[in-house]
């Protein structure tokens, strides 16, 4: 698998940190289901792509959740120069996505951040 494109930085201004911006993109966002994950997205007006990760405590213990984001926030920073458009994007694991590797994250995500091919719900 070839994940490579864009830049290889993840620079904090790429992240989203406040509290409102997650519930904006929950309100406002537009909301894809896998079978992983929930990713709820909406165009920025930051100028550029920007991700936020939400792993409950229900998906597993620190380790667990620690390991999770880390495979989605490498999948986004590999890839977030292939996006056609600024987006914002939270991703939000399910229960067994601790079983995933990077191969099978970027697998189940990469319809949803570059084509933007799935169903809206």
């Amino acid at each position: 698998m070839e994940l490579s494109q864009g830049g290889e930085g993840f620079p904090k201004r790429s992240r989203l940190t406040k509290r409102f911006e997650f519930l904006t993109l929950s309100r406002l966002g537009k909301r894809v289901h896998t079978s992983h994950f929930v990713v709820l997205s909406k165009s920025s007006d930051a100028g550029q792509s920007r991700l936020g990760i939400t792993v409950t405590t229900r998906v597993g213990n620190a380790v667990v959740r620690n390991r999770i984001k880390r495979l989605v926030r490498e999948f986004f920073r590999r890839r977030r120069g292939a996006m056609s458009q600024a987006q914002d994007i939270v991703v939000i694991a399910k229960r067994g996505a601790e079983k995933l590797s990077l191969n099978d994250v970027a697998a189940e995500l990469q319809n949803i951040f570059i084509q933007g091919r799935s169903r809206q719900k």
